[in-house]
């Protein structure tokens, strides 16, 4: 049975001062390894200039084509940067952020993902895992060796509250049900997240919960070892 290893993801790096500074929080004082950069967001700067401080934080990027929510009844775009089935825009405006990311941190992006998961899908998918190939890099979810773990999440598929997803109990045990093999955990940390995300309140707990020390105990015990996609390898 191979070991298991394990990169703690924060998603939105850079959406805004409360989400930095949960992921700073939370990777210096609890277990996030890695962090996806938002670069068409507000305070991608200072979450860039952070990074160069913090080497050992691996910092991917985290494409951004919009965003949606749910009502009630349906799920409506808060905002869209391009039409969601238009490839060539979908293609230049991937570019620009990798381009972009690379002028904000002095480096590639050690990896690739997407807000709300857009890269699952067509046209978005053929596009970021064509970057990937370039880059030479993990895109989530389509890199065999490498298995995304989304069950760290305080939110149904509905958008209703679900704080139990994120609480110490909930994380532990799903530590201890990894796999053999590497794991990515997604999480979304802030400290009195200020951005008006739809998922706010969720991510001072989601903070607490990654800085709790029961957890680390529980990785001690586990025998899984953190690490990031700096020392990545299949």
């Amino acid at each position: 049975m191979s070991a298991r290893r394990l990169i703690v993801n924060a998603d939105d790096f850079g959406l805004s001062p409360g989400v930095n500074r949960g992921i700073a929080r939370a990777h210096e004082h609890g277990i996030v390894t890695s962090a996806s950069l938002m670069v068409r967001a507000g305070h991608a700067a200072e979450a860039a200039a952070y990074a160069r401080a913090h080497p050992r934080l691996s910092v991917g990027l985290h494409v951004d084509l919009g965003e949606w929510r749910y009502t009630g009844e349906h799920w409506i775009a808060a905002y869209e940067v391009v039409p969601a089935g238009d490839a060539t825009a979908i293609g230049a405006e991937v570019a620009a952020q990798v381009e972009r990311f690379c002028a904000l941190t002095g480096c590639e992006p050690t990896h690739l993902d997407a807000h709300q998961h857009v890269h699952r899908e067509e046209p978005a998918k053929t596009v970021v895992l064509e970057h990937g190939r370039r880059l030479g890099v993990p895109v989530r979810g389509f890199t065999p060796e490498l298995r995304h773990e989304g069950g760290f999440y305080g939110q149904s598929g509905r958008g209703e509250p679900y704080p139990e997803g994120i609480a110490v109990a909930a994380l532990c045990a799903l530590l201890r049900a990894l796999p053999p093999g590497a794991s990515e955990l997604g999480c979304h940390p802030a400290i009195d997240d200020d951005s008006g995300s739809s998922y706010s309140a969720e991510r001072t707990l989601e903070t607490a919960t990654l800085c709790d020390p029961r957890v680390r105990a529980t990785l001690d015990a586990e025998g899984i070892a953190l690490c990031s996609y700096c020392d990545w390898d299949a």
